[in-house]
Formats: C-alpha cells, structure tokens, sequence
C-alpha cells in the first residue's frame, strides 16, 4: 500500500503521516529531510557526487553513514532545502532513493510532489493546505520561536518558491483527497484522513 501526502510547509504533514503510518501499519518516510540533508551536506562542502543520503526503518536520517537527524529542523535548512530542491539533479537523485524505498514496502511519505511525481500510482493521495497565517503560528509553537512575523515571511517565501519552481511545483495531484487543516485539531484531521482513505481503499 501506498499513501502520498503533499502539502506546504506547515501544513502538518508529518504529523498526519506518522498517525497515519501507525494505523495503516506502514513506513513512515519524511522526505522534506532527505532535501534538508542535502543542504546540509552542500554545507560541508561535499558535492552532490560525493553526498549519500539512507534512511532506515526507524526513520533516522544518514549523511555518508553519519546520523544527521537531530541536525535537520533548523530554519536555515528550510530555506537551503526548497533551494537545492529546484536543482534537477539532487531532484534526480531523491525521487530515486525515495522510489527504491517505496518499492518493496507499504509507505506513508510525506512530501511536496509525492502524489505527482514520486508515487503517481498511489493508492490514496492527500493535500493538506491551511494559511500561511496558521501554519506559521504552528510552526512558531513547534520551533518556540518568539518572532512570528520572522516566521511567516519565511513560510510566505518558501510558499513561492514550491509553487513558482519549474521542476515539479507544489500542486496537488488531480486524483488527490484535499484536506484543509485551518481550525482543526489533529485528532480531527487525522480521522477525517483515515475514513477518506478507507473509502478510497474500498475497505472498512
């Protein structure tokens, strides 16, 4: 089984797929920090040639073998990630890595092209959207940033940039379940996912 889930940053993605790959009994992969292990790699100054990004089945993210999980979420990697994922190599690169793992296992992954280009063929896809507003006040809850307005200028640059990209801009796929999170809990959103994709399934 494979369920797609795309979305703009602070959409709550990553939540929604975590619940969601607990109750369908799948492989949860965040790809947002695949891209972010990129950047930090560019970084260190290692060449996208010389950059080796795995994942293992608890989720933890490797640089050249170097457990680089704990260092992902920072907001300069945010913005470095959407950077380097408009160069159509490590593009490239990442669909491939993220297409292997997807291959042999039951996934839930979570990303911004997932249901279009990643996974095409998904058995459920879904796009979560809110406003920048909201998710830039859960993003700011997440960090413990204090700044807000610092918070959704970089939600509102990031959002251009997804959308304005030539390679694979964020738009959801046109068989994709729509999902808008704007003044719902996570509980709320989380079984509103689950009964939409059981219907999809065709299952109980």
């Amino acid at each position: 089984m494979q369920i797609a889930i795309d979305g703009p940053a602070g959409s709550g993605k990553t939540s929604l797929g975590r619940a969601l790959a607990r109750h369908f009994g799948c492989l949860f992969v965040e790809t947002g920090k695949m891209y972010r292990a990129v950047a930090l790699g560019f970084e260190r100054n290692l060449s996208l040639d010389k950059t080796e990004i795995a994942m293992n089945d608890e989720g933890r993210f490797f640089l050249n073998g170097e457990d680089v999980t704990e260092l992902l979420h920072t907001p300069n990697l945010d913005q470095r990630s959407s950077q380097v994922a408009t160069r159509p190599k490590v593009r490239e690169k990442l669909v491939a890595l993220q297409q292997r793992i997807a291959a042999d296992r039951d996934v839930v992954m979570e990303g911004r092209d997932i249901g279009t280009v990643v996974l095409p063929t998904a058995d459920a896809k879904i796009f979560l959207q809110a406003s920048p507003q909201e998710r830039a006040e859960r993003r700011a809850r997440e960090r413990t940033a204090t700044d807000l307005s610092v918070t959704l200028n970089s939600i509102l640059t990031r959002d251009e940039r997804d959308k304005t990209r030539t390679i694979s801009p964020l738009n959801p796929a046109c068989d994709a379940i729509i999902i808008d999170t704007d003044h719902k809990s996570l509980a709320e959103v989380i079984s509103e996912a689950i009964d939409l994709i059981k219907e999809r399934l065709g299952g109980p």
